[in-house]
């Protein structure tokens, strides 16, 4: 009871001389999250410049305080959790949880990867119209079948390829009876009845749907785990060129790719990468997941970058500051090469969630070569202070030496790698 009295205290005494104006930055003390991960060997300085006081009521072992100076530094040493209590004036005003977790090291992509993705079923990608004797009529559309719609059973049969789907409809229009659709649509399933229909021209039956089962592309490998081969790509979802919709992946892979030229990106077009995948196509990674922060799998083999092919330290979210960064990519062959970049600035997201970041390409070399950031470049890790803080993921289409960045923890995530644990990652791990 007396504490809390006395945070009560504390906080109406602080409010007070803030409301005085003798201090300014409240906003810069209410930021202190209540809970700061670190890594082992970090240092995390609490963000204010008013004169607050922190002691450790509880600890692992796990951090120690630099009081030095006009501030309070926490120091990460060993794994553990701690509670800090912050005091103003001698009063206890704010708590902070403090979890100190094992060092975790990735290595970096910028490699350029051609992208392979198989659809789970087949994808509506349009209609079209049936030239019948009694006129022309869509039989897709009589079904409600929507564009983006999944088919992934007919007639109680899996359907996995386009190739699986002509039997049935030839086999229903002759015999008459309609074809019992299975479809996936917004992460519900449905069933609905569709009878294919003869056109008259062809003397074929069809259904009156545009359908695909596969979508190719080329991006950016970010990082993969060198104990589990577990990589990270691209840095935002695929969506379907027609549908406009994210792809529902059921497999896929990844193989190299060659860049052969850059179309320059200006005011209103962003640009592109235009490349091709390598000749012999040998797949070095499988892709499991398609998901708003990437492409995630597990590679075949470990894939070198040459500029830095050494594991690297991360950085959460919190730890990521404005100023200079550097990026990793291709723009002419396979060869990956660093270009300076500007952190304009970043959210320490306390949950995942895309766009953490605002960058702007500095780099006069890049600058002439390609405008700025362009299509393909997405997944291009960016590196500040030698470690990995995120990637590339969308461009300012009004101004394309500017654009978004996700940041890594969040990718991570998505790739099943728990940083979060006392122990570095489990080479066994699948």
């Amino acid at each position: 009871m007396k504490l809390w009295i006395n945070r009560i205290i504390g906080g109406i005494l602080l409010v007070s001389l803030i409301a005085l104006g003798l201090y300014q930055p409240l906003s810069e003390y209410m930021s202190i999250p209540k809970k700061v991960v670190l890594f082992e060997g970090e240092h995390y300085r609490l963000p204010s410049t008013m004169p607050v006081t922190a002691r450790v009521i509880t600890a692992e072992s796990g951090a120690t305080l630099d009081k030095a100076g006009d501030g309070v530094t926490v120091k990460a040493e060993k794994p553990g959790t701690n509670e800090l209590l912050l005091e103003f004036a001698g009063l206890p005003t704010k708590k902070v949880d403090v979890e100190v977790i094992k060092d975790f090291k990735v290595i970096p992509g910028g490699q350029s990867i051609g992208v392979k993705l198989n659809t789970l079923g087949v994808l509506v990608v349009g209609h079209h119209l049936v030239d019948t004797p009694k006129g022309k009529k869509s039989p897709g559309e009589i079904a409600d079948i929507q564009v983006g719609d999944i088919i992934t059973k007919i007639n109680n049969q899996t359907i996995k390829k386009m190739s699986d789907v002509t039997p049935f409809v030839q086999a229903a229009g002759e015999s008459g009876k309609p074809l019992q659709l299975v479809i996936n649509r917004e992460k519900q399933t449905m069933k609905t009845t569709l009878t294919p229909l003869k056109d008259k021209n062809e003397g074929a039956y069809k259904l009156g749907l545009y359908i695909r089962d596969s979508a190719a592309g080329i991006g950016t490998m970010t990082f993969f785990d060198p104990g589990t081969k577990k990589y990270g790509a691209l840095g935002h979802v695929i969506s379907d060129m027609d549908t406009k919709k994210p792809i529902v992946v059921k497999d896929g892979h990844i193989v190299r790719s060659t860049v052969t030229s850059i179309e320059k990106g200006s005011n209103g077009d962003p640009g592109e990468k235009l490349a091709r995948f390598s000749s012999n196509r040998q797949i070095i990674g499988n892709i499991n997941r398609n998901s708003p922060f990437g492409i995630f799998g597990k590679l075949n083999q470990s894939v070198n970058n040459g500029v830095a092919d050494e594991p690297i330290p991360i950085t959460l979210s919190h730890e990521v500051k404005d100023g200079p960064a550097k990026i990793l990519t291709v723009v002419n062959g396979s060869e990956v090469e660093e270009f300076d970049v500007e952190i304009i600035s970043t959210i320490p997201q306390k949950f995942p969630a895309t766009k953490g970041m605002v960058l702007k390409v500095t780099d006069k070399e890049l600058l002439a070569k390609t405008g700025g950031i362009v299509q393909g470049m997405s997944g291009s890790p960016i590196i500040q202070n030698g470690k990995l803080i995120g990637a590339v993921t969308h461009v300012f289409v009004n101004d394309p030496t500017s654009g978004y960045g996700v940041h890594i923890e969040w990718m991570l995530n998505e790739a099943g790698i728990n940083i979060y644990e006392k122990t570095n990652s489990d080479p066994k791990a699948s």
